[in-house]
């Protein structure tokens, strides 16, 4: 892919702008439901509880074995612990300068409380909502449903996009076909605990952060 066609950019918010394996782990060693289970846990210990399925490619907590839908159910209604997924380091300054260069910006976040994500978004990100658009989506009852896809194509009518200058820069699996089913050009950024991506896949860029997406969109041989 050519970076000098981009033109819109939709972030993904969990593990591209946010770190949401910090808010798993403090999560489950700190809840009072979960904390005297996994007293002691470490940091790389993270994907043993949550074993990675190979559709997402990324920590959820939906995948413990016994008490995945309870341990999300618990999560999102704990504000205490839904927000605490504090901005990997450059995320703002990075959004800003990508701004002044002209590219139209985005979030595409699925979520099971669209109202709660969208609140903590808006906080979160506040310093870049003057140009920065939040867009939510409700997911349905799997997370590797159409819901992103499809919204992402009401967004290029609702916003006059054109699909072929878009990119989504999103860490699961499953949304890197969201993105290439919708028209858009996908990107995927990677963490400690992502795994690699099916060999159909393979094609697609890869970053370990957003700054390091930033100055390839800026400048590619870099």
């Amino acid at each position: 892919m050519d970076p000098s066609i981009i033109k819109n950019i939709f972030w993904d918010v969990d593990g591209v702008l946010a770190d949401l394996n910090f808010a798993y782990f403090h999560f489950l060693t700190r809840h009072p439901n979960y904390r005297e289970q996994f007293h002691g846990l470490k940091w790389e210990q993270l994907p043993e509880v949550l074993p990675i399925v190979p559709e997402y490619g990324a920590l959820e907590l939906k995948t413990h074995p016994t008490l995945g839908k309870e341990m999300d159910r618990d999560f999102c209604a704990d504000q205490r612990f839904f927000r605490n997924r504090p901005l990997y380091p450059g995320v703002i300054e990075s959004l800003k300068e990508l701004n002044k260069r002209g590219y139209r910006q985005f979030t595409m976040s699925a979520t099971f409380d669209v109202d709660a994500k969208k609140a903590y978004l808006e906080d979160i990100l506040s310093p870049v909502t003057d140009f920065l658009t939040i867009e939510c989506v409700q997911h349905g009852e799997f997370m590797h449903d159409t819901a992103k896809r499809d919204r992402l194509k009401e967004c290029y009518a609702k916003y006059d996009l054109k699909p072929d200058e878009t990119l989504l820069v999103d860490d699961r699996i499953y949304n890197q076909y969201a993105a290439i089913e919708s028209g858009a050009h996908p990107v995927r950024m990677r963490c400690e605990f992502t795994t690699e991506l099916p060999h159909e896949l393979s094609w697609i860029p890869e970053f370990p952060n957003v700054v390091t997406l930033k100055n390839w969109l800026i400048d590619p041989a870099r």
